[in-house]
Parts: C-alpha cells; sequence; structure tokens
C-alpha cells in the first residue's frame, strides 16, 4: 500500500511534464510550415524589384515590377482551390499526411525558385517557371493552415488549447520578421549587382532545409487522438466539403466573419502601414520599417498571452473586447498619426496589440466550432476565401480608396467595416473554451467505450 501511495504523487508530477513536452511536440510541428511559408512571402515581397529585373525583360522595369506582384496575386488567389482539395483531403485521410505533404510541396517550388535561372539565360521560360512554382506554392499554401490549425486544436490539453493554437500565428511573425531580417542583411552586405546576380537566391535556398526539418518532424507526429478516434469507429467521412456545405454552412459563415476581422487589421497594420507613412505622412522608409518591426516583435509576445487568456476566460470576452477596440479605436489611431512620429508610434502599436489579442483568439475558436469530421475543411475554405477576398487587396483598396476621397483617414472606417463582422460574428457564437472536439455526430454508437473516453481522459491532464 505504501508503495502505491509513495509512487502515486511522482506519476502525477510526471503528468505535467509530459504534457508540456506533447504540447512543445505539436507547437513544433504545427508552426513550422507557417513559419516557412511567411518567410517567403516575405522575401518574395521585399525582392519584388529585384525577381522582375531577373525574370522579365529589362525594357520596361514598370511593367516588370507590376508583373512580379500579379503573380504575387495569381498564388493568393488559387489559395481557395488548395483549400478545397487539401481541407476535404485531411478530413478524409488526417492532419499527419496534409501537414507533411502541403510543407513537402512549399518547400520544393521555393529551393526550384532558388536554383531556376532567369530570363536572360531562357527567355520567356523563366517568367513562365516562375509563374508555375508560385501557383504550386499559393495551392499547398491552401492546406497549410487548415491542417495545421486543425493539428494544434486537436493535440493541445482542453484547458490549453487556446495557447497551443497561438503559436501558429506566432509561427507567422517569426516567418515575417525571418524574412524581412534576411532581406536587411542583402541589403546593407551586397551591392545592386552582387543582389540581381545571386543573392536573390539566398532567401529561397535557406528556406528549403528549413522546410526539410519540417517535413521530418511533420512525419515523425502521431496524427490527433480526435482523428485516430474516427478512424477506430468507421466513421472519417467520405465526402467532408459536401458534409460541410450542407449542415454546417452557419458555422461556415461564422469563421469567416472572425477570419476576416484577422486578415484585414493584419495586412493594414504588418504592411500597409509601412507604405501609409511614407507616402501620407512623409515618414522615412527607415522609420516605417522599424515600426513594423517592433510591433511584429510586441505581437510575438502578446499573441501566446492572449491565447492563454483565452483559456482562461474564454474565447468569447477576448475576441469581443479586440473587436470592439477595434471599432471605437480605428479612426482616432489614424488621427493620432497625424499629430507627429510620436503619434503615430504610439497609434501603431495600439493597433498592434488590438491585432495582437485577435491573433491570439480566432484560429482556436473557428477550430473548436466545427465538428471533427468537417474541421479541417471548414478552416482552409474559411481563412483561404477570405484570405484571397480581403488580405491581398488591403493595399490596393486603401489607395484607390485615399485617391478618390482625398482622405487619408480611409483606413480607420475600412478597419471598422469589418470590425463589426468579426463583432457579428462572434455575438452569434456560443463560448468554447474547454469544450469536447469530438461530438457525437463524430462518431457511431459501435465506438469502443476507451475510444470515445479518450479525449477526456487527456483533457484532464
Amino acid at each position: 500500500m505504501s508503495t502505491r501511495n509513495s509512487s502515486a504523487p511522482a506519476a502525477n508530477a510526471a503528468e505535467p511534464a509530459a504534457d508540456a513536452a506533447a504540447l512543445r511536440r505539436s507547437v513544433a510541428a504545427g508552426a513550422v510550415g507557417v513559419f516557412v511559408h511567411w518567410f517567403d512571402w516575405a522575401a518574395y515581397a521585399y525582392l519584388a524589384g529585384t525577381v522582375a529585373t531577373v525574370f522579365f525583360p529589362a525594357e520596361d522595369s514598370t511593367t516588370g515590377l507590376l508583373a512580379v506582384f500579379g503573380v504575387f496575386a495569381v498564388s493568393f488567389g488559387i489559395r481557395p482551390i488548395g483549400a478545397l482539395v487539401f481541407g476535404p483531403l485531411g478530413d478524409r485521410i488526417g492532419r499527419k499526411r496534409t501537414l507533411s505533404l502541403v510543407i513537402f510541396m512549399m518547400s520544393g517550388a521555393t529551393l526550384t525558385i532558388g536554383l531556376l535561372p532567369g530570363y536572360d539565360a531562357i527567355g520567356i521560360a523563366a517568367p513562365i517557371l516562375l509563374v508555375v512554382l508560385r501557383l504550386i506554392q499559393g495551392f499547398a499554401a491552401g492546406g497549410e493552415f487548415g491542417s495545421a490549425a486543425s493539428f494544434l486544436a486537436e493535440s493541445a490539453p482542453r484547458r490549453r488549447r487556446g495557447f497551443g493554437v497561438s503559436w501558429l500565428e506566432v509561427g507567422s511573425l517569426l516567418g515575417f520578421l525571418a524574412g524581412s531580417f534576411v532581406f536587411l542583411l542583402l541589403s546593407a552586405g551586397l551591392d545592386e549587382a552582387q543582389l540581381t546576380s545571386w543573392g536573390w537566391r539566398v532567401p529561397f535556398l535557406v528556406a528549403a532545409p528549413l522546410g526539410v526539418i519540417g517535413f521530418v518532424i511533420r512525419n515523425k507526429i502521431e496524427d490527433t487522438p480526435e482523428y485516430r478516434a474516427l478512424e477506430a469507429g468507421g466513421t472519417v467521412p467520405s465526402s467532408p466539403a459536401r458534409e460541410l456545405l450542407r449542415s454546417h454552412k452557419r458555422e461556415l459563415l461564422q469563421a469567416a466573419g472572425l477570419m476576416a476581422a484577422m486578415h484585414v487589421p493584419f495586412y493594414a497594420v504588418l504592411t500597409y502601414l509601412v507604405t501609409y507613412e511614407t507616402d501620407h505622412l512623409g515618414h522615412s522608409a527607415d522609420s516605417a520599417a522599424l515600426l513594423s518591426t517592433v510591433i511584429s516583435l510586441l505581437g510575438l509576445v502578446l499573441v501566446p498571452l492572449f491565447g492563454r487568456l483565452s483559456d482562461r476566460v474564454g474565447r468569447k470576452p477576448v475576441f469581443v473586447a479586440a473587436t470592439a477596440a477595434l471599432l471605437v479605436l480605428s479612426t482616432p489611431a489614424f488621427l493620432l498619426m497625424r499629430t507627429g512620429l510620436a503619434g503615430t508610434w504610439a497609434a501603431g502599436l495600439l493597433l498592434g496589440a488590438i491585432l495582437a489579442a485577435i491573433l491570439g483568439t480566432y484560429a482556436v475558436w473557428s477550430a473548436e466550432i466545427f465538428p471533427t469530421r468537417t474541421r479541417q475543411s471548414g478552416l482552409s475554405v474559411a481563412y483561404n476565401v477570405t484570405a484571397a477576398l480581403f488580405a491581398g487587396t488591403v493595399p490596393y483598396l486603401m489607395t484607390v480608396l485615399i485617391s478618390a476621397t482625398g482622405s487619408t483617414l480611409v483606413p480607420g472606417p475600412y478597419l471598422m467595416v469589418f470590425a463589426v463582422g468579426g463583432l457579428v460574428a462572434a455575438l452569434s457564437l456560443k463560448e468554447t473554451a474547454g469544450c469536447a472536439l469530438l461530438r457525437p455526430e463524430d462518431i457511431g454508437e459501435d465506438v469502443r467505450e476507451d475510444v470515445r473516453a479518450a479525449p477526456a481522459e487527456r483533457a484532464s491532464a
């Protein structure tokens, strides 16, 4: 009896350590893909001028630059198609397999871009191949978020699920910062000729081994307990996309509302704000880039804290407070920017903190509103359709609207519109923090009781 009593505390003490180790493995597997994706995204965006010189005829530099950004836009446009393929595929064959497949495709295309000969070497084949490779990257990226968010939500302990899933966005911010940092090093260390000759290839070649590491990590993990429960019970859906559209249209629209309220401030604050500062406020490019970097660093700290807070007080209070703050403070923030550099920094950091609260909660809340049978399909479609419609269009629409109205306050009301959409979606949703992800509709009555109980046992850890 005494032996059992003495061993029990040791076993109980080991449970949190095992739980923390499992969470770290899950976070690494889930976040590595978004890191690689955003690293590539930042590198391509910052090197757009150089890529235009390498891959498009030199007679018209403006046309070449427009072509590069056109290729950039096309990679966004194809993501919903990738979502429609990889989302249902993940619900049919598992999260692990789609996680491995999408990072293999993204990294392979990125490596090939880094090795691709330019226009001077192979002529028109160069821009054609660039377009094809960017399409492959965009297609694979359409499956990244849904796979990773489903995997993290289903792998994290129930009471720490918000914290676990929030690291998906930490991976995004880290990838964005890493891509920016590599560009800064290249710009400082190489002259224009070196950058055009070979320097532009470095970020794409660096991303390839990162992708290999991610592939190895993802290939070694087990699939999630929830998905294994579907397999054990023989209830893996044969047509999850049809099931999603037939039975979960409401959830799909709600998730889209949450995600649109994330996409627009993300691109407005972290990408468009740099252009806004230089073009409309008269600040230097160095100052604008520094503020963007500081906002990203702030997000690295705040996003997991807001994810953890949502575990404690609920998804709804955190997300509703954040979108309400975005609604009330967006226009005053852009008014504050007019007062000078100090006002711009104060407003930028305020908007960055609001964005961090949204980033810390939207993904886990979206994951929790879908049943396991259609979770990856729902997340993939909602995320990528809203990204294609609202994310990549932010800089273009801001430029057009400011030109048409003559008012530099346009970004404020534009953010307010999507804050309202996010609020409507959030207020229509029930609180889901701490909920079981495996629902009665996911598993038939003939499933063994031990399979049925597995997620509940894991949640108590």
